[in-house]
């Protein structure tokens, strides 16, 4: 086992290695999918989220041990360069990986648990909130931001920024870091880095008026290309959904006749 933790974070080693050892046995898990597992895990002084990555496919188990870095150290590594940048994010704590002699098998990141107010995935579905556009216009200028200082977020999804509300406004956090690039985008970059935001045409309309006064360019041609990427990802994604409930299907078929 490859450990990694923050000087911060050193008396906490003990608590951090049993955890990891006992990730299976916690049940307050939330976000989990097929690929990664998310819990919340309460140490004696201090909350923390541990992710554990999938189990890489045989090739990439070998790539991640001798020539790219694995997905929980660029999560640890990213979160720390975005603190540089003067970027939120929940605090890092550490990382974990487990290689064997042929390549990595299991990794984990620690980060702090941060208490948020919700996440633009969940202001999708409260059209009624009172602050619903000053929350889109707000999280478009964090987005423009991200962009000005040449951070490439490849997964900026409504789900992985999440916000607490303050006395001035609100605060993004980003999370979900080990996808990231960290170069100037071009304007096609800056629309399509929305594409995954929201399908609702209002909430693009929203953002694209607000990122055009911005970046001083005609809302119309903002929104046209805002909306081609957004409309080309989720139309993308409900393909895949199909494909695979079709295949899902003929499984049971399958199963069923034998």
């Amino acid at each position: 086992m490859k450990m990694h933790i923050d000087q911060k974070y050193k008396a906490l080693k003990a608590d951090l290695v049993e955890t990891i050892l006992n990730f299976n046995s916690y049940k307050n898990g939330f976000g989990t999918g097929n690929r990664n597992s998310v819990k919340k895990i309460d140490l004696p002084n201090l909350s923390v989220v541990v992710k554990s990555f999938k189990i890489p496919v045989l090739m990439n188990q070998i790539a991640y041990k001798y020539i790219r870095k694995s997905k929980a150290k660029r999560s640890y590594e990213y979160t720390k360069k975005l603190s540089g940048l003067n970027v939120l994010s929940p605090t890092p704590i550490a990382y974990i990986e487990y290689f064997s002699w042929f390549g990595l098998k299991h990794s984990f990141y620690i980060s702090e648990f941060l208490d948020y107010d919700f996440t633009i995935k969940d202001l999708l579905k409260q059209r009624n909130h009172p602050e619903f556009e000053q929350i889109l216009e707000a999280f478009t200028r964090f987005t423009y931001t991200l962009h000005e200082k040449g951070i490439h977020f490849l997964d900026h999804s409504g789900g992985n920024t999440l916000i607490v509300k303050n006395n001035d406004g609100y605060n993004f956090y980003l999370v979900d870091l080990n996808r990231m690039k960290f170069e100037p985008l071009s304007f096609d970059q800056r629309m399509e880095n929305f594409s995954r935001i929201s399908p609702k045409k209002e909430m693009v309309e929203i953002m694209s008026k607000e990122y055009a006064s911005l970046i001083n360019q005609p809302f119309e041609k903002v929104f046209e290309k805002m909306w081609h990427y957004t409309h080309v990802f989720f139309n993308k994604s409900r393909h895949k959904k199909v494909v695979k409930d079709i295949l899902h299907a003929k499984h049971i078929r399958e199963l069923c006749h034998h």
